[in-house]
């Protein structure tokens, strides 16, 4: 993935998930090098509060050694959900398939724990109703890290 233009960015912060302080790369694309700025693209795993898309500012850590974020300049209005796949009979890909048909797109980060990017333009009832049937049937559970205004009032 690195191609001209893409660069890893850190972030740091607190995971609920993890239940503890973590780190997190992901890759961005430069929109200006000299003003700190870049485009997320990679949908996060565990960071709260930002998603594909999103406008950052990140500068180059001395402590860290890298570029890593400090703050989201401009929402990209998509949301981020994830996802832990309960039922062991369950393959993570087939429900990513489900979500990928409403017209999502997602991301693995191994067998039973995904993360679903939900763009700005869709309209998140039909995927939140996917994830509260399957949340029902025992299937899944999932959290909403970063959902959008646009998302938060469907």
């Amino acid at each position: 993935m690195a191609e001209e233009g893409y660069v890893k960015v850190l972030f740091q912060f607190y995971s609920n998930v993890l239940d503890q302080e973590t780190v997190e790369t992901m890759w961005a694309v430069t929109i200006d090098k000299e003003k700190g700025l870049y485009k997320l693209d990679s949908i996060p795993f565990y960071a709260p509060n930002v998603a594909a898309e999103d406008i950052i500012y990140a500068e180059f850590d001395e402590d860290q050694e890298r570029l890593t974020y400090r703050y989201t300049v401009e929402p990209s209005g998509n949301s981020t959900v994830q996802v832990v796949i309960l039922d062991s009979a369950t393959e993570t890909n087939d429900i990513r398939s489900l979500f990928d048909a409403l017209g999502c797109s997602s991301e693995k980060a191994h067998e039973g724990y995904f993360v679903i990017d939900v763009p700005f333009a869709l309209n998140y009832t039909s995927v939140q109703n996917k994830l509260t049937e399957l949340q029902e049937l025992g299937i899944l559970d999932y959290a909403e890290p970063c959902l959008s205004e646009k998302h938060s009032i469907s």
